[in-house]
């Protein structure tokens, strides 16, 4: 069978941001089809990797990538926002970097069965670990009006999402919605039709709120960011890959949060909050894609980098 073809975002800017020691321990906290592990493998000599994923069959292709390097690399089946036990389950007491690509996998658009994809016909599902109760058909069909409002607006900054949901349950109360391209035209069913001209597909914004919503994201971008540093060595490596901006505010927060200090009101005489730095940014803009990249890897162009040191 032919491997998915997936192409890692920002790879080299990950690498030198990482900071490898051939003797150190890192973690690819979202690991996909294994292409930033795989360069970061390569310059392990005695260190060690561990590779997170919640999609069993991602771990399976790049378990396959990864096999020539033996013991230097672990495989794990779980959310990256679990990072921190994870390593302690593993006995690993710190990491010198940490890396998180919180995109969807190429394979996962590609592969119409998983219902990422508003351009091909599957069963609603979303879900990027197949085994997690909640799928897209779920969301769809039986949350409330509100709900779908909510998610269509905050996750997926949606202008029409009040007459969206009112399209969606409309259909519903005639017969579930079963299929991706069912949902994509009740969606353009309830848009002007000047919304429709726009360039951008008009179910885009849609499918990205229900898949968050599915995976519960943000909640997971938010747990990684609260324990993840914590398990940081000194000098190692926070590289946070988002590709909304909900997901780049949470990280842009989370590292702020770790590199104000103290917290007290500047006219105290002494400190009492306790509050200790334990980030510091490598840089205060975000990397983003070059124009080589953003050219031959469209998905990209929307891609950030944030990187953030432990201190």
């Amino acid at each position: 069978m032919e491997e998915a073809r997936h192409v890692s975002v920002l790879l080299e800017e990950c690498i030198e941001n990482l900071n490898i020691r051939p003797g150190g321990i890192y973690l690819d906290g979202t690991l996909g089809l294994g292409g930033h592990s795989m360069r970061i493998a390569e310059r392990l000599t005695t260190g060690r990797l561990v590779c997170i994923d919640r999609d069993e069959t991602a771990i399976e292709r790049a378990g396959r990538r990864l096999a020539p390097f033996g013991e230097k690399v672990t495989l794990v089946h779980g959310n990256f926002c679990d990072a921190a036990a994870i390593l302690d389950s593993l006995g690993i007491a710190g990491a010198d970097g940490m890396l998180f690509d919180l995109g969807v996998s190429s394979p996962q658009l590609d592969e119409s069965r998983r219902g990422f994809s508003y351009m091909n016909d599957a069963p609603l599902d979303m879900r990027m670990d197949p085994s997690a109760g909640l799928s897209a058909y779920e969301v769809v069909n039986c949350w409330s009006a509100e709900q779908l409002n909510r998610i269509l607006w905050d996750y997926g900054e949606e202008r029409y999402a009040r007459r969206i949901s009112a399209a969606i349950l409309a259909a519903r109360e005639i017969k579930p919605v079963e299929r991706t391209l069912e949902l994509v035209d009740i969606i353009k069913s309830a848009m002007p039709a000047a919304a429709l001209r726009e360039k951008q597909h008009p179910a885009k914004r849609s499918f990205q709120a229900i898949r968050i919503a599915v995976n519960d994201e943000l909640g997971a971008v938010e747990a990684m960011m609260a324990s993840a540093p914590d398990k940081l060595n000194a000098g190692g490596r926070l590289c946070v890959i988002s590709f909304h901006s909900l997901e780049d505010r949470i990280v842009k927060s989370g590292i702020a949060a770790r590199e104000r200090g103290c917290t007290c009101p500047r006219e105290a005489p002494v400190c009492t909050c306790g509050f200790v730095q334990t980030l510091k940014s490598v840089s205060r803009k975000p990397i983003v894609p070059g124009e080589e990249e953003r050219r031959r890897n469209p998905r990209a162009r929307s891609a950030k980098l944030r990187v953030a040191e432990r201190v």
